[in-house]
């Protein structure tokens, strides 16, 4: 009977090599959805620094792909919940806890002896498994570790709940007769290992990592990690072609597209390369922000800089959520202006709860008449009128709402468009409203232009007395 091998690509996780630039979110993404499409069986991710940017990284990479996430967690400062609360909504999530297990490393990370890091394995692991069934326990530097103290290690995790556990050779000096004899001992010590999936994780420094991940699985290891560009791990070609080979002979398989390989490797890899280009934003004066153009490559940082030049203080979760709205925006359009962000903003931005309701409201105007506005809103369950005049319905509109709240609001700005086409067109209006040095917007939407207006004031206004409340 044919088993089947686990591919598990680190290309997400593997720590960024010296002088390499950090993906962007846009790379991230196509990475992603270039290894989903070679069917690999599991996708690492990093572990989070806490970053907003690291959550919606993670949480938009789980909700796209059809491939396990694997989200690393760092034993020696872990973001459990936060980590699993960025990949739980993903069709497999498991958390892989990355734990030192050498002497050196684990006095050097985590500041603990042996007794002391095995409660650690332990509270950590079901800490983990508190959030999910699916755990696994990497033993990173395990072939410098102490025999003992790994099979004890590789036991303390497995009892404490763990299904999946990776030894890894992270010097990498191992030769395969050696290493495939290392994982036999190990499975030996440890017979919990038999109701375990066992992965092994090479460090290819004198290029004997493929051949000592044949050795491993020969002993019964069920999974390999691989990277789509090698940088010092076996490849996901270089594995493709040994099961293509071997495959027989080891009754070995796997779920790869093979015949997608090299060309998917090859966006990747392009992906990868150095790229020589300064930020847009290094040097904009606020003047120029008018005309500043975004696209789906800017990062959260770049979004928030120029939200702050058009006058926005964007908390943490605000500007998540409109980075968030952003980036729908950014991979539907080549280009999004700083008009198109007051609109993001205006509707992502802040949403609280309503201080203020609109009942109803009745406006008259015409060539011949002085416009006027009557407006119903509703606060704290107590009724509220209003009646304006104004230039125009609008106008009269805003009036009338400033009567009832007993207070003027600059208006900053006011922008109305067509959001659908025909005659029952739907019609968006953003307000923005300047209070205390802040700019607080509005959206809304309605047929009635004349009420989405209204809708987009009573929303800015609601933000206001939210924050002053």
């Amino acid at each position: 009977m044919m088993k089947k091998l686990q591919l598990i690509d680190m290309t997400l996780r593997r720590t960024q090599a010296e002088g390499a630039r950090e993906l962007t979110f846009k790379e991230k993404l196509e990475i992603a959805r270039s290894l989903d499409r070679l069917r690999v069986d599991a996708i690492e991710l990093a572990p989070i620094s806490g970053s907003k940017a690291d959550l919606l990284t993670n949480r938009t990479i789980a909700s796209m792909v059809s491939a396990r996430i694997s989200a690393g967690v760092d034993i020696s400062a872990p973001h459990t919940e936060e980590t699993w609360e960025s990949v739980r909504t993903a069709r497999s999530a498991s958390l892989n806890l990355l734990t030192p297990v050498s002497t050196v490393l684990m006095e050097y990370s985590c500041h603990k002896k042996a007794p002391a890091m095995l409660e650690l394995i332990t509270e950590e692991v079901r800490r983990a498994r508190f959030f999910t069934e699916h755990v696994e326990f990497s033993a990173v530097d395990a072939t410098r570790a102490e025999p003992e103290f790994l099979c004890a290690a590789l036991s303390a995790a497995l009892e404490a709940g763990a299904d999946r556990v990776t030894v890894c050779d992270t010097a990498g000096v191992m030769l395969p007769d050696e290493f495939g004899a290392f994982i036999a001992d190990i499975r030996r010590q440890v017979p919990a290992l038999r109701d375990a999936e066992m992965y092994v994780q090479l460090s290819d420094a004198i290029g004997m990592a493929l051949a000592c991940a044949a050795a491993a699985v020969r002993e019964g290891a069920a999974g390999v990690k691989c990277a789509a560009v090698g940088h010092g791990y076996p490849t996901l070609e270089a594995l493709a072609a040994f099961i293509d080979v071997k495959g027989s002979d080891l009754e070995l398989t796997s779920s790869l597209r093979a015949t997608e390989i090299h060309r998917v490797v090859a966006q990747i890899e392009k992906i990868q390369e150095p790229k020589e280009e300064l930020s847009r934003f290094t040097n904009v004066a606020l003047e120029d922000v008018s005309g500043i153009c975004l696209d789906v490559n800017d990062t959260i940082a770049e979004v928030t800089q120029v939200a702050a030049k058009l006058g926005y203080d964007l908390s943490e979760e605000d500007g998540l959520r409109v980075y968030e709205a952003f980036q729908r925006v950014a991979v539907k359009k080549q280009f999004v202006g700083t008009k198109e962000l007051d609109a993001i903003i205006a509707s992502a931005a802040m949403q609280v709860p309503p201080t203020y309701k609109l009942l109803n409201y009745v406006t008259n105007s015409g060539n011949i008449i002085t416009a006027t506005a009557n407006i119903l809103l509703e606060k704290d369950g107590s009724q509220m009128r209003g009646v304006g005049i104004g230039d125009g319905p609008i106008d009269a509109a805003f009036q009338a709402i400033e009567q009832i709240i007993g207070h003027h609001y600059e208006l900053d700005d006011f922008q109305i468009q067509t959001v659908t086409e025909g005659r029952d067109a739907m019609g968006s209006a953003l307000v923005k409203l300047r209070s205390g040095g802040k700019v607080y917007s509005g959206n809304g939407i309605s047929t009635d232009i004349i009420g989405a207006s209204i809708r987009a004031y009573v929303s800015a206004l609601n933000k206001i007395a939210y924050e002053e409340a």
